[in-house]
């Protein structure tokens, strides 16, 4: 079994916001010594309402290259991070779609023993961030995932505040993630990548 930790971070972002923690997130998972695959899901909107947001439709137009996420890429990970605005204290519909796509591996029992973990971002205080996380957790336990949080276990936690993932509030797109957020998205996938190198070495040893 190749000793090196692959990590997906698989994220929904519309006008970019979560797409900035993305890739904090796959800069950590890189600097703690992970493969890493960057990959969006599919966009559900129709044109006409992507259009009509200036920052919806600029940020579609960035992030043209980034893969779209395959069920595949679940397979090929040993640990996941997703990432998703929060939508009525839930994940994204375009998140949701691409996790209901999942049966087949699911029903294989290839979803199982694998870390995971998340991160979100609201447009407003709050809004939902806690929740939209532990719905994401209340897949990986249908999963038989093993789920790792950033908790308290840096001094940083306790000024983000948040000990189920890293969260931030971007006061409707227009703020983007500083310092805490970005320190807490990096906390989260360093610590997904130590407790999944230590899964896969367990699991390796039989």
């Amino acid at each position: 079994m190749d000793g090196q930790v692959k990590v997906a971070v698989i994220y929904y972002s519309a006008t970019g916001i979560t797409y900035q923690m993305a890739q904090a997130a796959c800069e950590a998972a890189g600097e703690a010594g992970a493969e890493v695959r960057l990959r969006k899901v599919r966009e559900l909107a129709p044109d006409e309402a992507i259009r009509s947001n200036a920052g919806w439709q600029a940020h579609r137009l960035e992030t043209q290259d980034v893969m779209e996420a395959e069920i595949d890429d679940l397979a090929w990970a040993d640990v996941v991070i997703f990432g998703s605005p929060t939508r009525y204290g839930m994940i994204a519909a375009q998140l949701k779609q691409f996790i209901d796509t999942t049966g087949p591996l699911w029903a294989n029992g290839a979803l199982a023993d694998k870390v995971y973990s998340a991160f979100t971002s609201t447009a407003t205080s709050h809004g939902g961030q806690e929740s939209t996380l532990l719905s994401l957790f209340t897949i990986f336990y249908h999963w038989g995932g093993v789920v790792v949080t950033p908790g308290y276990t840096d001094p940083s936690q306790f000024v983000a505040g948040n000990p189920y993932g890293a969260s931030h509030t971007s006061n409707n797109g227009e703020i983007a993630p500083d310092h805490v957020a970005l320190a807490a998205t990096a906390l989260t996938a360093k610590r997904a990548v130590r407790i999944g190198a230590g899964v896969k070495r367990g699991l390796a040893a039989g």
